[in-house]
């Protein structure tokens, strides 16, 4: 197995943490999970990164007053998770072939 060095993961995992300080929307409700396409008139809570954890901050009315609140756009936070390199997936399988011959019985 190739483990990678510790220094590198540590590297690499910082790349990928929020800095101190910014803030993300959070849509309140019974359903958290959703995006925000999906109801942009529910309240958002915003919260903050510590360093540590996410600490909620304030709640907006509807996704874009909590977006200006916010500050930074989503599509940047999403820049910094790498995407795999395409000579790491695996390679494709070949496709299914049948291991009988299948004949129609005639028609007639």
């Amino acid at each position: 197995m190739d483990d990678e060095p510790l220094e590198q993961w540590a590297e690499r995992r910082e790349r990928r943490r929020p800095a101190r300080g910014e803030r993300r929307l959070a849509p309140l409700g019974d359903q958290a999970d959703r995006g925000a396409h999906v109801d942009p008139a529910m309240p958002r809570g915003i919260q903050e990164w510590d360093g540590f954890q996410w600490v909620p901050v304030g709640v907006a009315e509807d996704f874009p007053t909590g977006a200006q609140e916010a500050g930074e756009d989503a599509s940047d936070r999403a820049g910094r998770v790498p995407l795999p390199l395409f000579s790491k997936l695996p390679p494709m399988p070949e496709p299914w072939r049948p291991t009988e011959v299948f004949r129609r019985p005639d028609s007639a």
